[in-house]
């Protein structure tokens, strides 16, 4: 199968470069490389003619298609007609060697799955079990022969009877899911849930869906919403053979006030796409939750460094809630 990359890129040079590094080394190379560069300026555009990668066309767009979403659209409209797989990396992620090898693998493997997405080996957290150890449930979370120790926001959820009663990657009645993602064990994951720093999808699929437009800008859970649409045409896995590492660049993040916004409006405009009437337990459920992330971020203010951005995202979050009584997303 002929697979074409499409890279979303805005004011992240050095780390664009540093991806293209890990791409020359792939065992199995692009067909096709797509930079859709949304930056203000020229240094993005100054680094690809100081370096030289096969098969890589560079589009630099204007404001009407900046933000991710439009950028990734773009994108898609510029793929080759030959290409049967798009895949889809954040501008600050590194690959291992054989990252698309096994994304291709896993979609040679079964005519079923339209959506592949691999996992950052950095943030990987989990650790195989002691032989005659128990781990409490509270405090960590257990798959197989591994053991993923929770971070203190899921402790909490754990012990008010708000964790998720489903597996990483699978999104509850209640919407907020695992965040743990998944042990380095070698096996593919049936999952709801992609992330957008590493996904890639089956071409024709978007012949019907396209990425929302109502996730502007830096278009937070925009890979989510694209997740649950995907699922109309098959099923979306993670592969755990399909390495990368994913580095964060702060370039191009927007402010915390507007990001703890985007964490609850966008939040719920995925959990209602998902779940259009979902019951009223689920409803108390995922007020509850969010009501209580945004007090764990408050107290950030007082067992931080970062006071100011703990304080203006718990207001954003804030807001975000209470807008949500008078305002509510429209679903598409």
């Amino acid at each position: 199968m002929n697979f074409t990359l499409v890279v979303c890129t805005y004011m992240r040079p050095k780390s664009l470069l540093d991806l293209l590094q890990s791409v020359k080394t792939q065992t199995r190379y692009p067909d096709e490389i797509l930079i859709v560069d949304g930056s203000t300026n020229e240094a993005t555009k100054d680094m690809l003619q100081q370096n030289t990668f096969q098969n890589l066309c560079y589009y630099k767009v204007e404001a009407q298609h900046r933000g991710l979403t439009k950028q990734r659209n773009f994108g898609v409209s510029k793929v080759s007609e030959a290409s049967e797989i798009v895949c889809f990396l954040d501008d600050d992620t590194v690959l291992e060697p054989n990252y698309f090898e096994e994304i291709m693998n896993a979609f040679a493997g079964d005519a079923e799955i339209v959506g592949v997405g691999g996992v950052a080996i950095n943030e990987n957290n989990w650790r195989k079990k002691e032989k005659n150890k128990i781990y409490n449930k509270h405090n960590y979370y257990e798959l197989g022969e591994y053991v993923y120790p929770e971070g203190s926001r899921n402790v909490l959820r754990n012990r008010l009877g708000l964790q998720s009663n489903l597996g990483p990657g699978l999104m509850p009645e209640y919407s907020h899911g695992r965040t743990c993602g998944f042990p380095l064990d070698g096996r593919t994951h049936e999952v709801d849930l992609l992330i957008g720093m590493s996904f890639s999808f089956r071409k024709h699929i978007f012949n019907s869906i396209n990425f929302s437009q109502y996730f502007e800008g830096y278009g937070l859970y925009e890979d989510a919403d694209f997740s649950i649409k995907a699922l109309q045409f098959g099923k979306n896995v993670i592969t755990t053979k399909a390495k990368l590492s994913h580095f964060h660049d702060q370039a191009g993040r927007p402010n915390k006030y507007k990001y703890g916004l985007m964490v609850v409006r966008n939040g719920w405009y995925v959990w209602r796409l998902k779940y259009p009437n979902p019951s009223f337990k689920a409803r108390l459920k995922w007020n509850a939750i969010t009501l209580v992330l945004t007090l764990i971020r408050f107290s950030n203010i007082f067992t931080t460094n970062k006071r100011k951005e703990a304080f203006t995202e718990s207001m954003g979050r804030l807001i975000g809630w209470l807008s949500l009584s008078v305002n509510k997303p429209r679903i598409e």
